[in-house]
């Protein structure tokens, strides 16, 4: 049981010094950032990238696209064997 207190005192220790590392640190201006809000404006929201061209074999390939439903297909081969 005498080991807990020990525990629990060492941790209260730790504790306290990364509490006073933590003011030592918003004293010196470690977190100050008077730079960022000046030119935030500056940056773009996101970057919107266009969608990338179809090539010679790609568009070949969406000339009987899938998304056509069979009869749309049948219709089609009826119409160029006439």
């Amino acid at each position: 049981m005498s080991v807990i207190y020990i525990l629990l005192a060492i941790s209260l220790v730790v504790a306290l010094v990364f509490l006073i590392a933590f003011f030592y640190a918003v004293g010196r201006g470690q977190y100050d950032d008077s730079h960022t809000p000046a030119v935030r404006i500056l940056f773009d929201d996101e970057v919107v990238r266009d969608p990338p061209e179809k090539t010679e074999s790609q568009n070949h390939k969406s000339k009987s696209s899938d998304s056509d439903p069979p009869e749309a297909i049948k219709e089609k081969s009826s119409l160029t064997t006439t």
